[in-house]
């Protein structure tokens, strides 16, 4: 049994099928990249403190920003990673003591921007929980929690 089109009806329903067909492949092609997406982020943990006037030497290209958000006197490099986050995968750093860690999770990706989910988790207690957008080439610095003599500053750049 075949089918036969008779005019212009016929040509309409393919051209429909053939138009959700298409959109159908497009969305799926894009689901497909956003689930499968990697951001590569630079994080650096700073220790910030009127402890002295120390700017360390690995943050000279940041200085200018952190001396603007901040008003600390010293800046001391802790600890610099290179995290190669996927889409609600939580990536888990602990601290020196090992009392302490911080999760980061890619919780959105769009063109050249990414929502991060930071968390700080001391003894148990959840003590700095936020969002972030990074956009790719900038640094984003979020004021952390005290340690010591000062707290903790986490500068993340983005690189996708």
């Amino acid at each position: 049994m075949a089918i036969r089109g008779t005019g212009e009806g016929t040509d309409d329903i393919v051209k429909r099928i053939a138009l959700l067909l298409t959109a159908f492949f497009i969305v799926f092609f894009f689901s497909l990249q956003t689930a499968f997406a990697q951001v590569q982020v630079r994080m650096r943990v700073i220790l910030a403190s009127n402890a002295g006037q120390e700017i360390d030497p690995s943050l000279r290209d940041v200085h200018k920003e952190l001396g603007s958000l901040f008003s600390f006197t010293s800046y001391r490099l802790i600890r610099d990673e290179s995290l190669n986050l996927s889409l609600n995968q939580p990536i888990r750093i602990t601290g020196r003591t090992g009392k302490a860690f911080l999760e980061a999770t890619l919780v959105g990706l769009h063109r050249n921007m990414a929502e991060l989910r930071l968390r700080v988790v001391r003894e148990g207690t959840e003590i700095l929980n936020t969002q972030v957008r990074l956009f790719a080439g900038r640094t984003v610095f979020v004021g952390g929690p005290r340690y010591g003599e000062g707290v903790v500053i986490y500068a993340l750049y983005g690189n996708f």
